[in-house]
């Protein structure tokens, strides 16, 4: 055998790191070592005696080696390595902050390195939160965990990762045990995933014992530190309930000394309880969904199952809320609002808004339609009709957040997968007059007028386009019934719809006595909060409120008790906007509902009543849809439906259904719980079956079938006969037919709000009852120098004007014709006014007198908006006996006479004008001069002394006259009128022979009085 080289066992000495705890090098050199001859000798073995050593070479070495080994180990005592100690260390020499991209700055935010968390949580429509769910073995952490994680995902369609102390115990935390230290590892370790999670905008649910406080406290720093949501859910269950649940049987083994150390059972292993957990859950005294329900509770209140922006109240926001509610950008105030409307006034075309307009106007301005900010544009109307809602994209995640808000364009195809329920259409109608008006103007903004020539507000950058009526109606009211109230609405409507989006100069308001109720969504939304509301419920009136209405609205307030709510608040929410003609008016109904507040019928203390502004379309399945959503508008989260909701009866005109309901009493209900309303699981509904008045407690209720002789129905038609009858409470026995004994049931109404209904029903012809919102304004267009009789804008008003001194003379026969070398204009129309007011030729001094409709309703102009002053000329009469060469009488009243000067001029006013020419309407087969003229010190007078001259100063002006005098009743679905003289002018000298012979004519009638008995005359 080959003797080894005496070196042999020590010529291998591989560098070797000292270990933690050991100073002693050579310690480390020999393990090397001993490691090396453990591999050769085994290659010995395997491999038979290797050239160069023999086995007694390679067993003295390694005897060798052992004797080494045991002399360092009796000089050294052993030391032993803290993994817990060397984690600490590690931890706090590499604090957290690293630098992620060259975007970010070191210490920062790291957001510019990913997709920022606004657009983030936008587009998946909820946002990140951790639950760190602690307690005992036992005390229902990962049953309630999976039991909310269900529900999150199937019923709020909710991304969710459950962080078990079980799964993450097969991976990520595989190699730690249940050392203290060890446990705070883990309780890291997750918190750690659980923020990574919880950034990406997953909803993380961690149920860990995490027995330790400081390390549970660590990770809710950890998510402070980086601005994420944290929630710290305490399974306050005592251990006596988790020792008798036991799921694992670990309690039994540890009673039977199986296991020695156990979290909450031994000395060596405390369960610290949280001091201040933001949920105590005792699950012991609840179901496990009343567990999941005060979970999803406080998920939302913590506004994290929505992507965009939520308030601290836990109230939804309106669709489509970013940054601010709607009526703060788009009313304005102040000076802001003089400017803008002084400029809108002098500089824009404008559109004549009527009442329901006006309406509209104020659900949009506020707020109602959100997030509509205007009339709709062809796009969204389209989306309306057919989807009953429109597309958005708030945050701009699809790079479309002012997607409602451009031009139509039929190419688009970038389009958000996210949908705002909007069932029906908010257009503004226009007349082809209107349009061309606009169109010729140059502007890229309209100007807003109400029918009193008030300017309301601005429409901007508008779009007009056709006015297709009959896909509107099919669309909307799927019926075809031309006597429906607001289909004939809009047939009658022009042809045209302007859209745009739109800014108020004020809020609208009605001055009727019922302003007081009229709040927009912010201030019912702060209302509500201030009431302490953790849910509002919304219960819309068309009608007086009753018993069986109250029965509704507290039986709806103890549902949401149950579901777990600890304070809803109701919004009892009348219907203010237009309603037909036989619906129980606006201020009835408000002051009766008030009366059942004070006397305690519904309790002030959980009930806001609200105004709600829209107009009434009685569309059924589709309306009710909006009506619902609206409300979600002012921080409702449910809607109280019933039977028939938004319904009516078809009219003697119905292809189908006349005279019955038009539809299916339950077709309303089953079309909201499938709309696109409830898909974002916010607003959701309380629905309700017939109700009956129960004789024997005098109570409405649902009806018990064991005895259906104690309940009776009190239909709305009952109700209404029993008022005009001025019915009284009946005693007992309640009889079973209430209009022969002329009773109202005990209970049904309370005495004061019964009051109020009897006192309508018994005067219902009064006309002063408000049946609905109509801004009810003085005459602020009125001469400083008149006197006026009776309410502005209904058939008994009526305006003196004053002259020379002198009050309430007659405008037309004791104000002279001329004054120096012009004419006296007499206004009764103001520039922008569409009140069809003229001098009453029978009243007593010829008064300035609204003028009625065949129906005896108030007439106004509804072509457009009047750019002209309109009157007459005093002491001028157009007889009736006077033929032209067509064949034509006079119209048996004054000249009229269109003044074309700068800016509206008082009605009652008289103003010296310069004659131009005039234009010979043929109206109803009568001649009717319209003198055209201008104010004396207009700036452009001088210059003007003819229509031609007009024309070269305003051109386009004529044929705006001509189409005016020619189209003015087409929207009232009147015929088109002609015009004599091929619709030309004639020229001043023609218009004032005119003027000459209806002096001479107006001569001879106050001469000879007796020929026009019904005229007043001086």
């Amino acid at each position: 055998a080959v003797a080894a080289p005496p070196s042999y066992a020590t010529s291998y000495a591989p560098p070797a790191p000292a270990l933690r705890g050991s100073t002693d090098s050579a310690f480390s050199t020999l393990l090397a070592e001993n490691s090396k001859l453990r591999g050769q000798l085994a290659a010995a073995a395997t491999a038979g005696p290797r050239p160069g050593a023999s086995d007694e070479a390679f067993s003295a070495l390694f005897e060798e080696n052992g004797k080494l080994r045991a002399e360092l180990a009796s000089r050294a005592a052993p030391q032993t390595f803290d993994i817990g100690a060397y984690r600490a260390e590690r931890l706090a020499s590499l604090p957290p902050g690293i630098i992620e991209c060259a975007e970010a700055a070191e210490g920062g935010s790291q957001d510019l390195c990913h997709l920022s968390s606004e657009r983030r949580f936008g587009a998946i429509g909820q946002k990140g939160i951790t639950l760190w769910m602690t307690g005992l073995s036992g005390s229902g952490k990962s049953t309630i965990a999976r039991a909310l994680e269900e529900a999150l995902v199937l019923q709020h369609g909710k991304v969710v990762q459950m962080l078990d102390g079980d799964n993450v115990r097969t991976g990520l935390n595989r190699d730690l045990g249940f050392t203290p230290a060890d446990r705070d590892e883990s309780v890291r370790r997750v918190g750690e995933l659980a923020c990574l999670f919880n950034g990406g905008g997953v909803i993380t649910l961690v149920t860990l014992v995490s027995p330790y406080r400081a390390a549970r406290d660590a990770a809710r720093k950890r998510h402070e530190d980086q601005g994420l949501k944290f929630l710290e859910v305490f399974m306050n269950v005592p251990i006596e309930t988790v020792q008798k649940r036991d799921p694992k049987g670990l309690y039994e083994k540890v009673a039977k000394g199986e296991i020695t150390s156990f979290t909450g059972m031994s000395a060596d292993a405390p369960y610290e309880a949280p001091l201040r957990p933001d949920v105590d859950l005792p699950n012991q005294e609840m179901t496990i969904d009343e567990c999941v329900a005060v979970l999803i509770r406080k998920l939302r209140r913590a506004g994290v199952l929505e992507g965009g922006a939520t308030d601290p109240s836990g109230l939804p926001l309106p669709p489509g809320y970013v940054d601010g509610w709607l009526e703060d950008s788009l009313i304005l105030t102040g000076a802001a609002a003089a400017t803008a409307k002084a400029r809108a006034a002098a500089t824009l075309p404008m559109a004549r808004l009527d009442d329901v307009d006006v309406n509209w106007l104020q659900v949009l301005g506020e707020g109602w339609a959100a997030p509509l900010k205007g009339f709709m544009r062809e796009s969204a109307l389209l989306q309306s009709l057919h989807f009953n809602s429109i597309l958005i994209d708030p945050l701009g995640a699809r790079g479309a957040a002012d997607l409602n808000e451009r031009q139509t364009n039929w190419e688009t195809s970038n389009h958000p997968s996210t949908r705002a329920s909007l069932a029906v259409p908010i257009v503004l109608p226009i007349t082809g007059g209107t349009k061309a008006a606009i169109e010729s103007s140059g502007a890229r903004s309209v100007a807003l007028v109400d029918k009193d020539g008030n300017v309301l507000g601005q429409l901007n950058d508008f779009e007009i386009y056709a006015h297709r009526k009959e896909e509107i109606v099919a669309r909307c009211f799927g019926t075809i019934d031309d006597g429906h109230p607001y289909i004939k609405r809009i047939m009658s409507g022009g042809d045209w719809l302007l859209g745009g989006e739109i800014q108020l100069f004020d809020r609208i308001t009605y001055n009727d006595g019922l302003d007081g109720w009229r709040k927009t969504p912010k201030e019912l939304y702060n209302e509500f909060a201030a009431k302490g509301a953790d849910v509002v419920f919304a219960f819309q009136t068309r009608n007086p409120t009753h018993a069986g209405h109250a029965y509704l609205m507290r039986t709806g307030r103890e549902r949401l008790v149950k579901m777990g709510h600890k304070n809803p608040v109701l919004w009892l929410s009348p219907l203010g906007g237009w309603t037909k003609a036989d619906d129980v008016p606006l201020d009835v109904r408000v002051k009766q509902h008030q009366a059942i507040l004070d006397e305690g019928m519904l309790d002030p203390a959980w009930t806001v009543m609200g105004i709600w502004p829209a107009p009434m379309i009685y569309g059924g399945p589709t309306e009710v849809q909006f009506h619902a959503a609206s409300r979600r508008a002012g921080g409702a989260s449910f809607f109280v439906v019933g039977r028939d909701a938004a319904g009516i009866k078809g009219s003697a005109l119905a292809v189908s259904h006349p005279d019955d309901d038009m539809y299916d009493a339950n077709h309303a209900r089953f079309v909201l719980q499938a709309s696109p309303l409830l898909d974002d699981d916010v607003m959701k509904l309380l629905s309700f079956d017939k109700f009956f008045y129960d004789k024997s407690d005098h109570q409405m209720k649902a009806m018990d079938p064991s005895r259906p002789d104690d309940f009776i129905s009190i239909s709305g038609s009952k109700m209404r006969a029993l008022a005009r009858q001025g019915a009284t409470p009946c005693s007992d026995p309640i009889p079973s037919d209430l209009l022969k004994a002329n009773c109202v049931p005990q209970g049904f109404m309370v005495p004061s709000g019964w009051a109020i209904v009897c006192d309508y029903y018994q005067n219902i012809e009064s006309p002063d009852w408000v049946p609905w919102s109509k801004r009810r304004a003085a005459n602020g267009a009125a001469d400083a120098t008149a006197v006026e009789r009776g309410q502005f804008g209904t058939t008994g008003y009526s305006l003196f004007p004053g002259f020379g001194g002198r009050s309430m003379v007659s405008p037309w026969h004791e104000i002279p014709l001329r004054s120096g070398g012009h004419y006296n204009f007499v206004t009764e129309i103001p520039m922008h006014t569409s009140a069809k007011m003229e001098v009453s030729k029978e009243g007593y001094r010829n008064p300035i007198m609204q003028d009625t409709n065949k129906d005896g309703s108030p007439r106004y102009y509804t072509y457009g908006v009047p750019f002209f002053n309109y009157g007459l000329l005093p002491q001028t009469w157009e007889d009736p006996s006077l033929k032209s060469p067509e064949g034509y009488g006079g119209d048996n009243d004054p000249l009229d006479v269109i003044e074309v000067g700068d800016g509206p001029l008082p009605m009652g006013s008289t103003t010296p004008v310069k004659v131009l020419g005039s234009l010979e309407l043929i109206d109803e087969g009568e001649t009717d001069h319209k003198i055209i003229a201008i104010r004396a010190t207009d700036p452009r007078a001088a210059s003007i002394n003819s229509v031609a001259d007009l024309e070269r100063s305003h051109p386009g002006l004529t044929a705006r006259l001509v189409d005016w005098l020619k189209m003015y009743k087409t929207s009232d679905g009147k015929g088109v009128n002609q015009l004599a003289n091929d619709e030309r002018p004639t020229s001043a000298r023609e218009a004032e022979t005119i003027i000459a012979e209806c002096e001479a004519r107006w001569k001879s009638l106050v001469a000879n009085p007796s020929g026009y008995p019904a005229f007043w005359t001086p």
